[in-house]
């Protein structure tokens, strides 16, 4: 393309994205939806020499998908680069990264569920949509976190099916023809439409792109980024060339702006590349991160592929020498039996609505077996090698922690969310607290529990929340969860 000197009209963006640490350098990426095609000019970042080129990923109508790879390098202590279009553009046109010295130990903020399945109910809350977005802002301040982990649901895109006409009215059919009918041109148009606009208009909102153009992010997506419970429908719905054609859609969309990258193309930190999984993995010093694609190969009846549970072990061993492993699973590995609660609604004679969600869980009768075979893995690798697992997840809609522990090994789980997602009502929230009080021991000797926080009393957190996980000199985590309207903040050290 014609390099031109007008100043970019940018309609989203910069978005950051982690790349990896590779020695004394900070990989990042910035990704910048543009308005027109003229090609944008090189992005100047303080510490890298040379202006960076830009780079094209994709167009859709006159908007055009442009990434810039850069490496900043790192000093003894942490620096804020400044970096942005210095050539004719505007001061609004700079932005700031903090780079973590060479010593330093990561500063970590987790986010989930940025979105609901129907806005109303998120407009019929107290508070502003982007208020605990505003609250990460803010914090990042005092804080400057060098990482953001984004748990899954970045987005909701459950209207999908109500939106775009063509898909609408196919979904609101209920012969059995349509699961055999094509997925045409015009609907997956409509349906690439549909996932590239609603990424502008959730991901442009002022409070979420402070945040993003300003700490770097690994996200990791769920259903939500897809629709509703994708994985976990029947099989004949999702097989459908109409489901089929809609996952394409929103695996490209994800691939774009989750990952900046083309699906063919994928950075050297989505592990899971060769196998068409979206895994990624990272290493931090003696700190490491595995997000495991959770959705790529679900089906009814599994979680993970046999390819995936091939490669598991190779990835953990890269990881050999780390004090932590932060496990990014996006349903919490270590929570509620829910197996109960899906039985007795498989036993009603008519669809209640929830099917899907219970099958998400790992605790769900369909993955059981494959849940007890990864905490066993995570349990003897980490009694292997020292390092400690911590997994970190969303989903739920409300704070928890949980722990496992036997045969000398020790595993938490930290769940936080939604970010924006509205907390449970009063009555599930008294549910999930009393489900909660009660310990388990499973079927390979492991003990579990869920316990309450000292500053509440209580084992859920029901207020909409965020997580931080900063590490202190001796190598612990001080986890600490931001809750809306909680002026002092929930704890927990491992």
């Amino acid at each position: 393309m014609a390099r031109g000197r007008p100043a970019p009209n940018i309609i989203l963006g910069p978005v950051l994205y982690f790349r990896g640490e590779q020695g004394d350098r900070w990989w990042l990426s910035a990704l910048f939806v543009l308005d027109g095609d003229a090609e944008p000019y090189d992005l100047r970042v303080d510490g890298v020499t040379l202006p960076v080129p830009p780079r094209h990923l994709a167009q859709w109508g006159n908007r055009h998908v442009w990434r810039f790879d850069f490496a900043i390098p790192r000093g003894a202590r942490d620096v804020e680069a400044a970096y942005g279009f210095t050539d004719g553009a505007s001061p609004g046109d700079i932005w700031a990264v903090t780079v973590p010295g060479r010593a330093s130990s990561p500063r970590i903020a987790y986010v989930s569920c940025n979105g609901a399945e129907d806005e109303e109910k998120i407009a019929g809350l107290d508070a502003p949509r982007n208020a605990l977005w505003g609250d990460l802002r803010r914090r990042h301040e005092g804080e400057r976190f060098h990482l953001l982990l984004q748990g899954g649901d970045q987005l909701y895109a459950d209207a999908v099916w109500r939106k775009p006409p063509l898909l609408s009215a196919w979904k609101k059919r209920t012969d059995a023809a349509r699961l055999d009918e094509p997925f045409t041109p015009a609907m997956a148009e409509e349906a690439a439409d549909f996932y590239f606009d609603l990424y502008l208009r959730v991901w442009g909102q002022p409070e979420t792109a402070a945040v993003t153009a300003r700490i770097p992010s690994v996200m990791m997506w769920d259903d939500h980024d897809i629709f509703d419970g994708w994985g976990s429908h029947p099989d004949e719905e999702m097989m459908s060339p109409a489901w089929r054609g809609v996952y394409a859609a929103a695996r490209r969309h994800f691939s774009l702006f989750q990952l900046a990258a083309m699906e063919g193309a994928q950075p050297e930190c989505v592990w899971g590349a060769p196998l068409d999984s979206f895994s990624q993995g990272f290493r931090l010093g003696d700190v490491g991160v595995l997000a495991l694609d959770m959705r790529s190969d679900r089906t009814p009846r599994r979680v993970l592929s046999d390819r995936v549970w091939d490669a598991l072990p190779e990835w953990l061993e890269r990881f050999k020498g780390c004090r932590h492993l932060i496990l990014m699973s996006s349903v919490p590995l270590l929570y509620l039996d829910t197996g109960v609660m899906e039985r007795a609604v498989g036993l009603s004679p008519v669809r209640v609505g929830i099917e899907d969600d219970l099958r998400d869980q790992w605790r769900s009768p369909a993955h059981a077996e494959e849940w007890l075979r990864l905490i066993g893995l995570l349990a003897e690798f980490s009694r292997r090698t020292g390092c400690r697992v911590t997994s970190v997840s969303g989903e739920i809609h409300a704070g928890a922690r949980a722990v496992l522990r036997g045969g000398g090994v020790e595993i938490w789980q930290l769940i936080a969310s939604g970010v924006v997602h509205p907390p449970p009502a009063k009555a599930t929230a008294f549910a999930l607290e009393w489900l909660a009080g009660r310990k388990e021991t499973l079927p390979n000797g492991y003990v579990f529990e869920m316990p309450a926080f000292p500053e509440s009393g209580k084992r859920i957190i029901r207020q909409r929340n965020w997580l931080s996980l900063i590490f202190d000199g001796k190598g612990q985590i001080h986890a600490r969860w931001s809750a809306e309207g909680q002026p002092n903040r929930y704890t927990q050290v491992i």
